[in-house]
């Protein structure tokens, strides 16, 4: 009796396969941002606070005759809306491929997970970008209807350097999101330490401190970003702080501290992490 000898496995040669282009990879990246659920809610209840919000300002503006806003002043306020619940999409835009079990399609589809990832934060900065437009724009509207309602001449006062800066800090919060959502990879954590960070720890603890302790100025611009950043957006807790190479060192030591290290820790998490 003969033995029968098995013949080489069958294999695949994809080494002249192309790569996805990462083009494809962003335009799919941004359409799951908006094509689900819980996308569309967030930007639809965002769209009707930026309608809120500009309503009362304007209503404010036309019951008190003492009242005067800029187009930088219109601008921040618009930018509140969108910095409160849209950065929550670039923690979603990660975590989703664990918390909804997606990752095993997206991984195996584009089997590099890093350029799936980059193609993630290319899409989260757009979507940084576009809040800005937003705000800039809608800024310039509430500032002509607040102009026609008061009778007076419109306030252009958005000066580039202000401009640049507020960028910067969009678009370094909704990173601060994105490595949140890199390192727990889980949509509640991130969400929630998050808004700890941005949020409650500035307003009810580094608030209070800045108002009623003296250290407290010199040590809180050091460990809070949006401390740091004050001076240079016109949003700081005390006006009379003005821009020097110190303020400059605390932005790049926050920068670092709440952005770098995490998005670092959360880059070396992915590419470990095992999917199920």
């Amino acid at each position: 009796m003969s033995a029968v000898v098995a013949g080489p496995s069958p294999t695949i040669d994809t080494s002249s396969t192309p790569q996805v282009p990462f083009s494809r990879l962003v335009s799919v990246e941004l359409r799951k941002m908006w094509d689900t659920r819980a996308g569309f809610w967030l930007l639809a209840v965002t769209g009707g606070l930026l309608v809120l919000a500009m309503g009362i300002t304007l209503l404010v503006v036309a019951l008190d005759d003492d009242v005067r806003v800029s187009a930088n002043a219109f601008s921040q306020i618009m930018t509140i809306p969108v910095s409160l619940l849209v950065p929550v999409l670039a923690i979603t835009s990660i975590t989703s491929e664990w918390s909804q079990r997606t990752g095993l399609v997206s991984f195996t589809l584009e089997p590099h997970r890093m350029r799936v990832v980059w193609a993630k934060f290319a899409t989260v900065l757009i979507l940084a970008l576009a809040t800005i437009a937003l705000a800039i724009v809608l800024g310039a509207i509430g500032t002509l209807l607040s102009s026609a309602i008061t009778g007076t001449d419109a306030v252009w006062n958005l000066e580039a350097g202000t401009f640049a800066w507020s960028i910067f800090q969009q678009m370094a919060y909704f990173t601060m999101a994105f490595a949140f959502g890199l390192v727990f990879l889980s949509s509640p954590a991130s969400i929630a330490i998050y808004y700890v960070v941005s949020l409650l720890l500035p307003f009810m603890v580094y608030g209070t401190l800045y108002a009623f302790f003296d250290w407290a100025k010199d040590v809180i611009p050091w460990i809070d970003f949006g401390f740091a950043v004050g001076p240079y957006v016109g949003q700081g807790p005390d006006p009379s702080v003005e821009t020097s190479a110190t303020t400059l060192l605390q932005v790049i030591v926050t920068f670092t501290i709440w952005i770098v290290l995490p998005f670092v820790f959360g880059l070396r998490r992915v590419t470990r992490a095992e999917l199920k």
